[in-house]
């Protein structure tokens, strides 16, 4: 029973996480902690073990993405490995911070951030592009399948900082990172939006690789609860890629926002009353 709702609680945040390109760790962990320590679905669910899954599931999850976006030239390569580059040092700092973290203290901070995705996800509809960054940056120039041209950019140094802060967030959380960085890029950088998915998933997978290593070597991994993730991971994937090409992603963004929000609470509730 359990191996089947870690495969489908995998395929749901494979799904979700790749139509608006958050590597779906977002959704996984308070689904994961939701169903197995306050429903007692799952035995043996700590922080360590929810995160030790959800980055084993990001490598497949960014993988099945990352080739699909391939496929259509959605991924900016060049900005992939810059955004890689700064979190790795993020992501091991943030890792090592995870192990000393115990379940009231891990819920009372992860459902602060998730209210702050929930908000930053609403502020992003509602703010306005900054133009600063693309013209204190190389510039680079990007023609959609409707002949839309798109003239965006970003300074090295301020993707470094900000690889690094989102990268301490995954390594601590064993989220993704997308949610900050596809409005960064879309807000700040004037990333054309599917451009900047097929971005994030990239730097998805290729971060989620150096998480695992990381968590995997401090003993964070349950490999009998992991595999059950992966398939369903990569299945939905490949699904919410699918998804992103020809749908209106406001619905999702909002039910997204809505889950976020809840999530948020129940974590911070358990966290000072649990």
């Amino acid at each position: 029973m359990a191996y089947l709702l870690l495969a489908l609680i995998g395929a749901i945040s494979g799904v979700m996480g790749s139509i608006v390109g958050l590597g779906g760790g977002t959704i996984l962990v308070p689904l994961t902690l939701l169903v197995g320590i306050d429903l007692g679905l799952i035995p043996g669910i700590t922080p360590q073990v929810v995160v030790g899954i959800s980055v084993i599931m990001m490598i497949f999850n960014g993988l099945s993405s990352t080739l699909s976006h391939m496929k259509v030239k959605t991924v900016d390569y060049r900005t992939g490995w810059i955004f890689f580059a700064g979190s790795i040092p993020g992501t091991l700092i943030g890792a090592f911070v995870n192990k000393g973290l115990d379940l009231p203290s891990f819920n009372l901070y992860f459902g602060i951030l998730l209210i702050l995705l929930s908000i930053l996800l609403l502020a992003r509809k509602y703010m306005k592009p900054i133009n600063w960054f693309v013209d204190h940056g190389k510039k680079q120039e990007f023609i959609d399948h409707n002949g839309k041209t798109y003239i965006y950019g970003y300074p090295v140094w301020f993707a470094l900082i900000l690889s690094f802060a989102i990268g301490f967030s995954s390594g601590l959380f064993g989220i993704g990172g997308g949610t900050m960085i596809v409005p960064a890029m879309i807000l700040l950088f004037l990333f054309p939006p599917h451009v900047a998915v097929g971005t994030s998933m990239f730097i998805v997978f290729l971060s989620a690789i150096v998480n695992s290593i990381t968590h995997i070597s401090l003993g964070h991994v349950n490999w009998l609860y992991a595999l059950p993730v992966i398939p369903g991971a990569y299945i939905g994937g490949t699904i919410g890629t699918m998804l992103n090409k020809k749908m209106n992603s406001d619905t999702l963004v909002l039910l997204l926002r809505i889950m976020l929000l809840l999530f948020g609470i129940r974590s911070i509730f358990e966290g000072i009353w649990g």
